[in-house]
């Protein structure tokens, strides 16, 4: 089973790219066939996606340096990628996978069922810092009666379980590299490590151990760490980045629209972008003052401040795309008078917070807005600006916060709400139940119900803010081609894109 998609996508602002007349552009233009420099807006803290949860490490290694067993594909189903096939048993606990052969790494090891072993074990074992370690940890058995096959025995069944092996917290490594992955990435994909400049730059070349060398169009990518929009414009500009695939605002992405030289894509990603609330800080224990919190918040006001508009609005922990979202964005529609009616009903007066803000390009925008709104209130929100190591410490961590935004970008990250510890601290029996049901029910009906319960639920409990759902806006030079529009997971998967 898989997850369903229905995506909205907008190709805007094409136009034709400009004739190339003189020699020496010709030149340069016939150099760069095979090279490219894109830009990201967050250096990750490491290149191992299967020890850190930062969505930057994927954007730079998921499907490039690293591979998993399957593959999400851009519209959200998924496909193989070292596992050629497999069977599932009818109570989804029995998965048997028969791998690619004459797979190698990048060092030149060869890929086999052992490093399958190897890898999922690690990552469910007592020390794994996996964000997805409970995927793993329900993995009761694994037998590799030969190189090429690997047999998966589930405690219990799974219904997204080939979806998350497509994720890049289930690529495998190898015994032999897997510790120094964080600095030195050895995988089975079409690239490898050739430099990484902490704080300018990682670079890419096409690996001498891929097995399908044919298929890699590119053989050199410099992903540039551009944090600043204006800075990360004026690049885009002067002709020396190529492409923008995620983090541009949609403020920028309007002036390019404008610009022939350049392409803009709009498309859907899972990312529920939110104001993230502790929910065992007073006042915040008190569901009253949650639910103040969102009335307060005009949702419009935020998604076109942070997006110009692009974005769709969100009333839960789910994204508007999936079948089974529920629209749930009138339960709390902005009031503000009703905002300080609850808070005084809840004994709060001019309560003092901080609202910490991580470098995304969104979160600046979104808590200005959400800073004034607040303000109308009574609620004095002191803004906080971190680096993104700071945030994942204090904030993700060690859980030291009052309020946060940030866009929560995986896939089925809804189960965390399960876990009291997570950072939000939510504890609630029902919402765990559900999300229990969720997990283990094979019947589509019965999934989709309990799915829109627990949507239901954590408005009600109003949990979090939620706000809208995070766009994928893109900006390319004219004539690349092969980036995704829509994003089921965060990557920059390149083994698509070439200059045409």
């Amino acid at each position: 089973m898989m997850r369903g998609w229905k995506y909205f996508s907008a190709t805007i602002g094409l136009g034709l790219a400009a004739a190339i007349t003189a020699a020496p552009a010709l030149s340069l233009a016939q150099a760069k066939k095979d090279s490219l420099v894109l830009a990201m807006t967050l250096e990750p803290p490491g290149l191992d996606p299967t020890i850190a949860p930062a969505a930057a490490i994927g954007e730079v290694t998921h499907y490039n340096i690293f591979e998993g067993l399957t593959k999400i594909l851009e519209n959200g189903q998924v496909g193989p990628l070292l596992a050629d096939s497999w069977t599932v048993s009818p109570d989804m606990k029995v998965f048997t996978f028969k791998l690619k052969s004459g797979v190698k790494f990048s060092d030149g090891t060869a890929f086999d069922s052992a490093d399958v072993k190897y890898s999922f074990e690690t990552y469910g074992g007592e020390k794994s810092t996996n964000k997805r370690k409970a995927v793993f940890a329900n993995i009761e058995a694994i037998a590799t009666p030969d190189p090429l096959t690997v047999t998966l025995t589930l405690k219990k069944a799974d219904p997204t379980f080939l979806f998350s092996l497509g994720e890049n917290t289930a690529v495998i490594t190898a015994p032999e590299s897997a510790a120094t992955n964080a600095t030195k990435p050895v995988g089975t994909g079409p690239y490898k490590l050739a430099d990484w400049v902490k704080g300018d730059s990682v670079t890419l070349v096409a690996s001498d151990s891929y097995r399908s060398p044919a298929m890699v169009k590119l053989k050199t990518v410099k992903m540039r760490f551009i944090s600043d929009q204006g800075a990360l414009v004026a690049a885009m500009r002067a002709g020396d980045i190529d492409a923008v695939p995620i983090g541009i605002t949609g403020e920028n992405v309007r002036e390019f629209e404008k610009d022939k030289r350049f392409k803009v894509t709009a498309g859907s990603t899972e990312g529920e972008t939110m104001v993230i609330i502790n929910n065992k800080r007073k006042p915040f224990d008190d569901v009253r003052v949650r639910r103040a919190l969102t009335l307060a918040i005009d949702r419009a006001a935020v998604i076109e401040a942070a997006s110009a508009g692009y974005g769709k609005p969100i009333g839960s922990h789910f994204p508007p795309h999936d079948p089974a979202y529920v629209d749930l964005t009138k339960m709390y529609p902005y009031d503000p008078a009703k905002a300080k009616a609850l808070l005084k009903e809840a004994g709060v007066n001019n309560l003092e917070v901080t609202l910490r803000l991580p470098p995304p390009p969104y979160a600046k925008p979104i808590g200005e807005v959400v800073q004034a709104m607040l303000s109308q209130v009574g609620i004095n929100a002191k803004i906080e600006n971190v680096e993104w190591a700071q945030w994942l410490d204090a904030t993700f961590k060690n859980k030291n916060f009052d309020l946060t935004v940030i866009s929560h970008v995986e896939p089925n990250d809804f189960v965390k709400y399960a876990e009291p510890s997570y950072y939000f601290q939510y504890d609630n029996a029902e919402a765990q139940a559900l999300i229990a049901k969720i997990n283990s029910t094979l019947d589509k009906a019965e999934r989709t119900k309990a799915l829109q319960d627990l949507q239901r639920r954590l408005a009600e409990d109003a949990v979090n803010v939620y706000l809208y759902n995070l766009p994928r806006l893109g900006v390319y030079k004219q004539g690349l081609a092969g980036f995704w529009v829509n994003a089921p997971i965060f990557v920059n998967d390149l083994t698509a894109v070439s200059w045409q």
